[in-house]
């Protein structure tokens, strides 16, 4: 797992210090929200292509989940402060702004009260909505502590953690897939999130992502290892298809 989280940072850092990146930087930016996005959208199941996408998707329920992906990566950078004292005001934001299409206006922002969830991946086993509050704040109260652990452990167990609970009645891996961004902005690996991580879990493929997720579901110290390590390949892989 040390392995696999040395091996990410690494690739992180070389795209940073690369000089011919350095000078391209605002565009690398603004070339890894819109991958990432598009291929968030994919892992949801609304696929285009990156040539669809820069001609404008249309208003079919496809094209509002991948504008909803669109509007969420878009957001990210205007909340990385926020997240780093108020996470779940952050997390409330992105719903807001992912979901508005798709959710009640009473619903947006909020936990799901039931057990009625979109879940695009099929990934079961979810958790009673009593349980979505305590698990919120607890994940809240790791978020802005102090901590050794690396950044990307940080950033699978966000990532992992809403996706298991799916707090929202739609748009929750959206939401937990611009998590890894913002812990890898805010914990200084990302800072100007010039990576696309999501790039690299869509190259692992949907069905690889849904057995990395039941692995940390599992809360087995084995699966949850597996999970990291699934997380850390995609950050190096978003790293390295960041460099065009």
């Amino acid at each position: 797992m040390a392995d696999a989280c040395g091996a990410a940072r690494g690739e992180v850092d070389s795209l940073l210090w690369d000089r011919s990146i350095r000078a391209r930087a605002a565009e690398v930016a603004r070339e890894s929200a819109l991958r990432g996005a598009r291929d968030s959208a994919a892992l949801e199941g609304a696929e285009v292509t990156m040539e669809a996408l820069r001609a404008g998707v249309d208003d079919s329920p496809l094209g509002r989940a991948v504008t909803a992906a669109l509007d969420l990566t878009a957001e990210v950078p205007g909340q990385v402060e926020t997240w780093q004292h108020a996470p779940l005001q952050v997390l409330a934001r992105l719903h807001v702004v992912a979901a508005r299409s798709f959710c009640a206006e009473a619903d947006l922002g909020r936990p799901r009260t039931d057990d009625v969830v979109v879940d695009p991946l099929h990934i079961g086993a979810l958790p009673s909505p009593s349980d979505v509050p305590p698990r919120l704040a607890a994940l809240a109260d790791l978020v802005t502590m102090q901590t050794e652990a690396p950044a990307i452990v940080l950033a699978a167990v966000v990532h992992g953690e809403l996706l298991a609970l799916r707090p929202f009645a739609w748009g929750s891996g959206l939401v937990a897939r611009a998590g890894v961004r913002l812990v890898l902005a805010s914990r200084g690996v990302d800072p100007d999130l010039m990576t696309a991580p999501e790039a690299g879990m869509f190259s692992l493929g949907r069905r690889s992502y849904v057995d990395a997720v039941r692995d940390y579901q599992s809360g087995d110290p084995d699966g949850m290892a597996r999970w990291i390590i699934w997380n850390a390949g995609a950050i190096g892989y978003g790293a390295t298809s960041a460099r065009g």
